[in-house]
């Protein structure tokens, strides 16, 4: 038995919800969740979303005021706006062939999504398993290269258990900070055996003071349900807010949810 896999079964997130579902949409709201979110936050927020939205055709019927609404406090409340324009375009015509072709979906979330539901032998790339691949090979790598690279360090795992075994790899011992080299099942076929040098680590941008903050405040107003005078609202927040579909201002005096 590889390494790999042995390692897998003793020490992979298998206990996460949406690990125990093949359902396509409960995937996809997983891993849209879990876009620049951490896991115990989607842990927490998954379970009650999917107990209100289970399908595409339910959160197309809500709108998308509720499904804003119930996103809650996960950020970047884009996302959740994309996911009922998602479920909009399959509930009007089922799910299509390229999943990258739904709103809000790229390569790596329609590659995902059908490795964890399919079973489809294909690899895909997020921050885990590109720093899992970086490091074993040395050097940046450009999504394609990054694939190729994890289809050879996964085998002989293939479609599901290749991409959560490596994404589990990387979340859990190739850290980005004090990796645990001596843990990994990688370690033999890694070219650094540690952080790259030069490897660069994506910091997300402080949040207080930040205009996301201020668009938070802004959303946490129209979250709990009644229209809010604008006029008691941070106008150049509010109007990023509409920009992106996330508000509507009716009679330029009133905000809501759309």
């Amino acid at each position: 038995m590889a390494e790999i896999t042995a390692w897998y079964a003793r020490n992979g997130r298998h206990d996460l919800a949406w690990r125990r579902t093949r359902d396509r949409w409960a995937v996809l709201v997983s891993e849209v969740m879990l876009h620049q979110t951490q896991v115990p936050r989607v842990a927490s927020a998954w379970p009650p979303f999917m107990a209100r939205f289970p399908s595409p055709d339910v959160t197309a019927e809500a709108g998308p005021g509720a499904v804003i609404a119930a996103w809650g406090t996960l950020g970047y409340p884009r996302r959740a706006r994309w996911l009922w324009e998602a479920a909009v375009a399959i509930a009007a015509g089922g799910w299509p062939d390229d999943l990258a072709s739904l709103p809000g979906v790229g390569r790596y979330t329609a590659r995902a999504v059908v490795a964890q539901c399919e079973d489809t032998d294909v690899p895909a790339v997020e921050a885990n398993t590109r720093r899992v691949a970086e490091r074993a090979a040395g050097r940046p790598l450009s999504d394609r290269e990054a694939e190729e690279l994890l289809v050879q360090l996964g085998a002989p795992l293939r479609g599901r258990e290749r991409l959560l075994a490596l994404m589990d790899v990387g979340a859990l011992v190739c850290r980005p900070r004090e990796p645990r080299c001596g843990e990994c099942p990688l370690q033999s076929r890694c070219a650094t055996r540690g952080v790259r040098p030069g490897e660069r680590r994506s910091r997300q941008p402080r949040f207080e003071g930040s205009f996301r903050q201020r668009r938070g405040r802004v959303m946490a107003r129209l979250r709990a349900g009644d229209p809010v005078e604008t006029r008691t609202l941070d106008a150049h927040a509010l109007a990023s807010l509409v920009a992106d579909g996330l508000a509507v201002v009716e009679d330029g005096t009133t905000a809501r949810l759309p």
